[in-house]
């Protein structure tokens, strides 16, 4: 490396060039300043003397020098190969400046490509959608059109999340959504060695559990026998307790064909059909209701044009309507169509018995910690256990006399006057519970 003089049209003095040779290959550049030859030291390639100037001149040199060092030390850490041209542009600048949302276009774009193989088309909506998000931040946030790779941080991240919660007025979970999208990409640049360290490392994509109570026995009945003088409800209600007895997604319903339906080796009639999620299979055991509504839908115009098993309206249509169907039935609470899952694996199968390994099973997940999102204990399920232990407890004190106290609770009701309670305890809401305790 050194640095010389180069002739310019200016006759007093000449450009400084710079000069990097790697295995005998060369390249040089002109780092713009000029200098007069008359001043120059080509052995020692400085400028001559102790002016302010000179001193001036040789400090921007070393600099450059400096810059080579570092450039040579990056290459050497990133395992590049050393070449004399990577040396100049990575000094000079010349480098090509990688953008975020060139990068998450160009992902999106390849994804497009793969709809309908490796990925569905609700998954590209959403990284659209979390790109625009990405690019409206970084014009409110920087006021740019793009970011550069090399200046993500923690502190882009955690603006993010904020603008997308106050601005966009997503909620938590939401926003962890739009955030794990953008980390894909952010991983891709990582894994290539755009950007030296993952910005998420000390971010918690973490997501708050949220509650989804099934419908009851009560209120599917309710559903199922009421009679909407609109036919598009009761296809909707059909629909939805269809879902509510299989346990199959919006999606799979919305795909489910005629074809996909045949005799198990029960002799008996079974769904056999794939996630379009996650393309797992679920074997599902069609219950007499079940079949009664495929038969009722076998000859619908839509159904016979299709081939498919029931005719199935749009996502947005189907929620709104089941919000209608939820008023008229007295129901108080936001009925969605997701909501059939969680009382196919809760209410029909959980709460009768059914192995948690095999809802899991007919609900297509590969682990039972998926299931045990959807299957929840319900207070009646909790009835009927504690009832059988109840029974088992009483059948081992009449066949060996041990003693084993049984406790009854009253709320609010007169005891007869031949019970004598041992105890009354007045609790914090002034509700006066009295235990009895009797001994068999």
């Amino acid at each position: 490396m050194l640095f010389f003089l180069k002739q310019s049209k200016n006759e007093g003095k000449k450009f400084i060039y710079q000069r990097i040779t790697v295995d005998c290959k060369a390249v040089e550049w002109s780092t713009r300043e000029q200098w007069d030859s008359n001043r120059w030291d080509q052995d020692k390639c400085r400028a001559i003397g102790i002016k302010d100037d000179v001193k001036q001149i040789n400090f921007f040199l070393d600099t450059l020098h400096s810059k080579v060092l570092k450039a040579r030390q990056q290459l050497i850490s990133e395992e590049e190969e050393i070449t004399a041209e990577l040396l100049r542009d990575l000094v000079t600048g010349r480098t090509t400046q990688r953008m975020i949302l060139e990068i998450f276009a160009q992902h999106n774009s390849q994804m497009k490509a793969l709809v309908g193989q490796d990925f569905a088309d609700g998954t590209l909506d959403r990284y659209e959608t979390s790109l625009e998000h990405t690019r409206k931040f970084i014009a409110w946030q920087y006021h740019k059109e793009d970011f550069s790779i090399k200046k993500l941080d923690h502190y882009f991240i955690e603006q993010y999340a904020f603008w997308l919660k106050t601005v966009r007025k997503c909620n938590h979970n939401t926003t962890m959504k739009y955030l794990a999208n953008f980390k894909k990409i952010v991983l891709i640049c990582v894994k290539n060695k755009w950007l030296p360290g993952d910005p998420f490392v000390n971010f918690k994509l973490t997501k708050k559990v949220i509650s989804r109570d099934p419908l009851n026995q009560f209120e599917l009945e309710r559903m199922v026998v009421k009679d909407f003088e609109n036919e598009r409800l009761n296809n909707v209600r059909d629909i939805f307790v269809f879902s509510c007895c299989t346990g199959l997604a919006y999606a799979d319903v919305k795909k489910l064909k005629r074809t996909e339906i045949c005799q198990g080796n029960d002799g008996e009639q079974w769904i056999f059909t794939a996630r379009q999620k996650t393309n797992t299979p679920c074997p599902i055991p069609l219950l007499p209701l079940a079949l009664t509504l495929l038969a009722k839908y076998a000859d619908h115009p839509k159904c016979q044009h299709s081939h498919m098993a029931l005719p199935v309206l749009s996502n947005q249509k189907m929620n709104a309507y089941l919000k209608e169907i939820a008023d008229i039935c007295g129901l108080n609470r936001e009925l969605t169509f997701h909501l059939a899952r969680h009382t196919f694996a809760t209410t029909i199968c959980l709460s009768n018995g059914v192995p948690l390994e095999t809802v899991s099973k007919m609900l297509g997940h590969t682990t039972l910690t998926q299931t045990q999102h959807y299957a929840k204990i319900m207070p009646d399920k909790i009835g009927r256990d504690m009832a059988q232990l109840r029974n088992k407890l009483t059948g081992v004190a009449s066949a060996e006399p041990v003693a084993i106290k049984t406790l009854s609770l009253t709320d609010g009701k007169t005891l007869p006057e031949s019970t004598k309670p041992e105890k009354e305890i007045d609790l914090p809401s002034r509700r006066k519970y009295t235990y009895v305790y009797s001994v068999s």
